[in-house]
C-alpha cells in the first residue's frame, strides 16, 4: 500500500499476508508491523500529528456501545473478526489527546503443544490436573494466551467437561468438541473477572479459564473455586514463577498474606512461566523458553511457610518431574538447534550459570558418544 487506507481492515488483511504479530497506529509515524518479534515501518504516509486519521481508520472496528469506555477512561480492549474468519485483539488508547491503536493479530486454529514447541510437561498438566490452580505468566507479548488456549483446547478435545471462560477480550474461539463450552467477554457478558469467576461457581463448571488476575477479588475468587474442586487457569503479567507468588500476595494487605498463603499452597497446581526466543528456522519465527514451578509438597510447604527463597534451588533439583528453570530451557533450545547460543544470552536471566549449563549438555553428550564407541550400548 502507497497510502494509508480510510479503513483498518486493509491493514488488518495484510498482517496475515506478512504474518506478522502485531500492528501499531501512532500519530507522527506510519503504521508499524511487528514481524518475528521486531518492529518494522512501512512504506505508507506517516500519520498526521495534528489529524484524527486513527480514529477514522479505527471506526468501522469498534463496538459503537461501548466506545462510550474510550471516551471516558482513554483506553479500551475489545476483539474484531475479519469475515474470513481472522481474529484481532485490539487495544485503542488516548494519547496527546489522539487515538492511537495497539492490534494483536490472533490466529484462528489453536495450536498444539508440538506445534508452540513446548516440554512435554504441559500436555501431562493439560491430561492428569483435574482440579487446582495452573498460572501462566509472562510479559507481553510471550505468548501466554495462545500456551493457555492449547491447554484449554487439549481439554476440550479429550474429557467431556463444562468449560467457562472469562475473558478481556475473547481471543480464541473454542468450538466445543468433547467438552461443552461458553466463553464470557469482560465489556459485553459482565463487568469484572471478579464478577464473572462468582457467577461461574454457580453455572457447574469443570474448568474455568480466568483471562488475567489483576486484582485482589479475582485473585481470591480464583482461589476460591480452585479450592473447591474446579480447575482455574489463569493469566499474570509477571516475568518469571517467583514473580507470580509475590505479585498475588501484593494485591493484599500484610495482615493477610498467612491466610492467602494458606489458599495459594491448597490450590496451586502449576505456575508456567514463558519468553518468545526468535528461532533459527524461520519457518518456525519464534520459540518459547520456560519455566515450570509444580506444587510438589515441599513446594506447597514453603509458600505456606513464606519460604520462597528455597523454591529456585527445589527447581533445580526436580527436573525429573518436568519441573525447569529458564537456564535450563534455554541450553536445551541451543543443543537441539533451535536458537542460537547469543540470542539465548540475551534472555537469559544469568549468563553464566548458562554458560555452565552449555558445557554440561556438551560434556555429557561427549560422554554418551565414548561410551557408544567403546561398548556399542547406550
Amino acid at each position: 500500500m502507497s497510502e494509508l487506507p480510510d479503513s483498518v481492515v486493509p491493514l488488518l488483511q495484510e498482517m496475515k499476508n506478512l504474518d506478522a504479530s502485531d500492528l501499531h497506529l501512532k500519530t507522527g509515524v506510519p503504521p508499524v508491523y511487528r514481524l518475528a518479534g521486531r518492529l518494522r515501518r512501512t512504506k505508507m504516509p506517516t500519520i498526521k500529528v495534528d489529524g484524527r486519521e486513527i480514529e477514522h481508520m479505527m471506526k468501522v472496528v469498534i463496538p459503537k456501545r461501548r466506545f462510550h469506555i474510550y471516551e471516558e477512561k482513554g483506553a479500551l480492549d475489545f476483539a474484531f473478526t475479519l469475515p474470513d474468519g481472522e481474529r484481532f485483539r485490539i487495544n485503542i488508547l488516548r494519547a496527546g489527546d489522539h487515538m492511537h491503536a495497539a492490534i494483536r493479530r490472533v490466529k484462528p486454529v489453536i495450536p498444539n503443544f508440538e506445534e508452540l514447541h513446548l516440554p512435554p510437561i504441559y500436555h501431562k498438566l493439560a491430561d492428569e490436573t483435574f482440579e487446582g490452580l495452573i498460572i501462566v505468566c509472562g510479559v507481553t507479548g510471550c505468548g501466554k494466551s495462545t500456551t493457555q488456549a492449547a491447554m484449554i483446547d487439549h481439554i476440550n478435545k479429550t474429557r467431556l467437561v463444562n468449560i467457562i471462560s472469562i475473558e478481556d477480550p475473547i481471543e480464541y474461539a473454542f468450538r466445543p468438541k468433547s467438552a461443552i463450552v461458553s466463553q464470557r467477554e469482560i465489556g459485553l457478558d459482565l463487568d469484572t473477572f471478579a464478577d464473572g469467576l462468582r457467577s461461574a461457581v454457580r453455572e457447574d463448571p469443570d474448568v474455568i479459564f480466568v483471562g488475567e488476575m489483576r486484582d485482589a477479588d479475582t485473585v481470591l475468587a480464583a482461589l476460591t473455586a480452585a479450592e473447591t474442586g474446579h480447575l482455574v487457569f489463569a493469566t499474570l503479567h509477571t516475568a518469571d514463577t517467583m514473580q507470580s507468588l509475590t505479585r498475588m500476595l501484593e494485591f493484599f494487605p500484610r495482615s493477610q498474606h498467612p491466610f492467602i498463603r494458606s489458599s495459594i499452597a491448597n490450590s496451586l497446581r502449576a505456575v508456567c512461566a514463558q519468553r518468545l526466543l526468535p528461532a533459527i528456522d524461520t519457518k518456525i519465527s519464534r520459540v518459547p523458553a520456560t519455566e515450570v514451578l509444580l506444587a510438589e509438597a515441599v513446594v506447597k510447604d514453603k509458600i505456606r511457610e513464606g519460604e520462597d527463597e528455597d523454591l529456585p534451588s527445589i527447581i533445580i533439583g526436580s527436573t525429573e518431574s518436568g519441573m525447569h528453570n529458564f537456564t535450563m530451557s534455554l541450553a536445551r533450545l541451543i543443543a537441539e538447534g533451535y536458537v542460537y547460543t547469543d540470542t539465548a544470552m540475551e534472555f537469559a536471566p544469568n549468563r553464566e550459570q548458562l554458560l555452565g549449563a552449555i558445557r554440561g549438555i556438551k560434556t555429557a553428550a561427549q560422554t554418551l558418544v565414548h561410551r557408544i564407541k567403546r561398548t556399542g550400548n547406550v
